[in-house]
């Protein structure tokens, strides 16, 4: 039989020609998320407030084919985060794939009154994400009346459902995020937008080492030797599943856990 010439694949990039916003992306979620994004084909804006590491991650982008946009801005200051998105307008053409993954975990017994890590988290984990949602819901929209879909995918937590201990006003945090994502389906959807919220369990990323009750880092350290953490490519994969779904099919919540991780 004659031989048949060797054929090479082109790779499946089923993102090609949108355009994906990941915030939080200098490092955990939020850097996996934008690497797997670019492989799918999505030319990526990765924002958060560390530019060097942007810096790295485009180029690691690049190198591996994909587009990416640096975006050097913190997400609690609103007009940082408008002067981003209206680059993501001018150089990109606008985004139609939002991940609003930037947080900080800063767990406590609440009778130490830890005001300013209250408000830490409050400033960045609903202050913040809403600044983001401000900025872009414009360009999720239009782009699900132009194209017929949009993702808005929003980082919340297990803490939102879950009681932990001292994690009090981080779980209210995440709490709000999975409730408003509901709400924001509700409204969106019949805009093409489909909102979903993820919650994690444990999984290893910075937010670890930003800690700082003494309880709690041994709660972790313990949970170490007793499941095997989830890792942010983990997370990753089902961000790439959920932005690749057929247009008319949203999961609205994901709740991804550890197998041995109990709640």
């Amino acid at each position: 039989m004659p031989t048949l010439p060797s054929t090479t694949l082109p790779p499946l990039t089923p993102l090609r020609g949108r355009v994906a916003v990941v915030t939080g992306a200098s490092s955990g979620i939020g850097e996996a998320a934008a690497v797997k994004l670019a492989s799918l084909g999505a030319r990526v804006a990765v924002l958060a407030r560390r530019a060097d590491r942007l810096k790295d991650l485009v180029a690691r982008i690049a190198e591996n084919g994909g587009t990416a946009l640096a975006l050097a801005a913190d997400v609690t200051d609103a007009e940082a985060v408008r002067a981003a998105a209206d680059r993501v307008e001018t150089e990109l053409g606008g985004a139609d794939l939002l991940l609003n993954n930037a947080g900080v975990m800063l767990p406590a017994p609440i009778e130490e009154q830890a005001t300013g890590q209250w408000q830490h988290q409050i400033d960045l984990n609903i202050t913040g994400l809403m600044n983001v949602l401000g900025a872009f819901t414009p360009h999720l929209v239009s782009a699900g009346r132009e194209r017929g879909v949009a993702d808005l995918i929003n980082t919340s937590s297990i803490a939102a459902q879950n009681i932990f201990p001292n994690f009090a006003v981080y779980s209210g945090t995440k709490a709000y995020v999975t409730h408003l994502s509901r709400h924001l389906r509700v409204e969106l959807g019949a805009k093409n937008v489909r909102v979903s919220a993820i919650e994690p369990g444990i999984v290893g990323t910075e937010l670890q080492s930003h800690v700082t009750d003494q309880g709690t880092l041994d709660w972790l350290e313990g949970s170490k030797e007793s499941m095997r953490w989830l890792t942010p490519d983990d997370i990753a994969e089902t961000i790439g599943f959920l932005a690749t779904l057929p247009p008319h099919v949203n999961l609205q919540q994901v709740t991804i856990m550890p197998t041995a991780q109990p709640h």
